[in-house]
């Protein structure tokens, strides 16, 4: 069975369906694969809230956390694991129960391994929507923000760059209280949408060295395994 993060990582990559994913995050579509619910805001325009910019500097200030993760796939399915974070640009998620998969970025790279199914993906993270997560700041005027949305306790920010991501998209979610960062969803050309929420979250964390390293020889000697069967 594929892994439904492949789907809001791939549009650009072309995995289109089931990610790291980190992803993977997460809901939507429409024509525009917009949420219809979201305030859509001009490329450039001051109307971005004081707050987000606030919420968004204090995720920014935050340079490793690790925590517990259940991602949701656009069929509903439900995988769940550990995931490390530090930035810039580092992220790995160890899925649990069933699943064999490992995802890892380096900084750089993007690989999705999966042994049940013998497979290997290496990305370049900067094409991916993932890397605006792990950005060293969310900078909300940048054009690539698309809409902010603030319902109750929560504040959204979808993010796009069709030029870069295609028509992918991805949507990060915030406490509007705590200014945690709560879940992202990505959103992928067809407007599937993955949503990946953490919790039990530790900040500060120091990881032991090797945990985003990938394996660049034993990428590409897997993949040329698996074609020469």
């Amino acid at each position: 069975m594929k892994n439904s993060l492949l789907s809001p990582i791939g549009d650009l990559i072309l995995i289109r369906r089931k990610f790291l994913g980190l992803s993977l995050v997460f809901a939507a579509a429409a024509a525009l694969n917009i949420a219809p619910e979201f305030r859509f805001l001009a490329p450039a325009s001051a109307a971005v809230p004081v707050e987000a910019q606030r919420i968004a500097d204090h995720f920014s200030a935050i340079k490793s956390m690790s925590g517990d993760f259940v991602q949701s796939g656009p069929k509903g399915e439900q995988t769940h694991g550990k995931f490390f974070l530090e930035r810039p640009g580092k992220i790995r998620f160890n899925y649990a129960g069933r699943s064999t998969l490992n995802v890892i970025a380096n900084g750089k790279s993007l690989v999705i391994l999966n042994k049940k199914l013998n497979t290997s993906h290496l990305y370049s993270l900067s094409k991916t929507p993932l890397k605006l997560l792990l950005d060293n700041r969310i900078d909300l005027s940048s054009d690539r923000v698309k809409a902010v949305k603030e319902e109750g306790d929560h504040i959204n920010i979808q993010f796009a760059d069709k030029s870069v991501f295609g028509k992918s998209k991805i949507t990060i979610m915030f406490d509007r209280k705590s200014y945690e960062l709560r879940s992202w969803t990505i959103t992928d050309a067809q407007g599937r949408d993955t949503t990946v929420k953490i919790f039990n979250v530790k900040q500060g964390v120091h990881f032991a060295e090797g945990t985003f390293a990938i394996d660049y020889a034993a990428n590409r000697e897997f993949n040329n395994h698996t074609k020469s069967r």
